[in-house]
């Protein structure tokens, strides 16, 4: 329930007008959002990158509405990616299609990720493509299967909780497709979305048994103990071995565990946002783990 409320506090206009001016949300934000500016993201993944682990890097921002707002979110993702090779960061870079302007016109979102793809090949790294709200998931997939024609080692992120996801990955199933399996931050009906961390779990296990055995490189992203277990298993039991797939985690969630794989030998990456826009993906944080939520709380009390 405190999950729901904190996913429809995500899309409250008046909450984040309220909590953006707030200046005791600051140390909450700095935890979870590597800061405004892409030198703050720069600078947190080269520190990861110092403790063998990779970078995600994440402008952050979504559901652009017109086009000179998408051609603007563009350009500024062009500008961090050619920023890369000088930097010699070990990190992909992650985009959200409705930052690209899906929400009206696909084929002009299309464009902007083949060129942002291209770059990403320039500078020697890749593509994530984020996976949003139900309504959006059909033509991200589309999207997804379009850019692959031309660079096949982009990823794409799909949700745990969504009941269509096993569909998705089965008609993908000729592409071995890259995924990054999350579980799901978005408030959806229950006829759509599973609603119980049990059902979740449970399709969560599925899927990544799916992906080891059908897919290329997956990306379990992850905090559970239980979950990444599974992953190991699982990772074994195909014959991938640890360097066949990656765990994939937030910036500042587990960062004990994050050097924990690593010293294990296994691949590990952190998704690093950074930009000004960051209330709606620090509302989801709060609903996806409740220690995340006392963290926020005590920042709000002054404890």
């Amino acid at each position: 329930m405190l999950g729901r409320v904190l996913l429809w506090a995500s899309e409250s206009a008046r909450l984040q007008r309220f909590i953006s001016r707030s200046r005791v949300s600051q140390p909450v934000v700095k935890r979870f959002v590597a800061g405004d500016r892409l030198e703050d993201a720069l600078t947190a993944i080269r520190e990861l990158n110092g403790l063998g682990i990779g970078g995600i890097l994440d402008l952050l921002g979504e559901g652009v509405t017109d086009p000179a707002g998408a051609q603007a979110a563009a350009d500024e993702y062009l500008t961090s990616i050619q920023r890369l090779p000088e930097e010699g960061l070990d990190t992909t870079i992650s985009v959200k299609p409705t930052q690209l302007g899906l929400a009206f016109d696909l084929d002009a979102c299309l464009a902007h990720l083949r060129r942002l793809a291209a770059a990403a090949r320039d500078a020697n790294t890749t593509l994530e493509i984020d996976i949003e709200q139900v309504e959006y998931v059909g033509d991200t997939v589309t999207l997804f299967r379009r850019l692959r024609e031309d660079y096949d080692d982009v990823r794409l992120a799909l949700q745990t909780y969504l009941r269509r996801t096993p569909e998705d990955l089965n008609a993908m199933a000729d592409l071995k497709p890259k995924v990054r399996l999350v579980k799901g931050a978005y408030s959806e009906a229950p006829e759509v979305a599973f609603q119980s961390r049990r059902e979740i779990d449970a399709q969560y296990r599925v899927l990544t048994d799916w992906l080891f055995d059908h897919g290329s490189d997956p990306g379990i992203a992850t905090h559970d103990d239980r979950l990444i277990e599974h992953a190991k298993r699982a990772a074994e039991r195909s014959g991938v071995g640890k360097a066949g797939f990656e765990f994939q985690m937030l910036y500042g969630i587990r960062r004990d565990l994050q050097e924990a794989l690593v010293a294990e030998g296994y691949r590990v990456r952190v998704y690093v946002p950074f930009g000004s826009a960051w209330y709606p993906y620090l509302m989801r944080r709060m609903a996806e783990r409740p220690a995340n939520l006392r963290f926020f709380m005590r920042a709000l009390v002054g404890a």
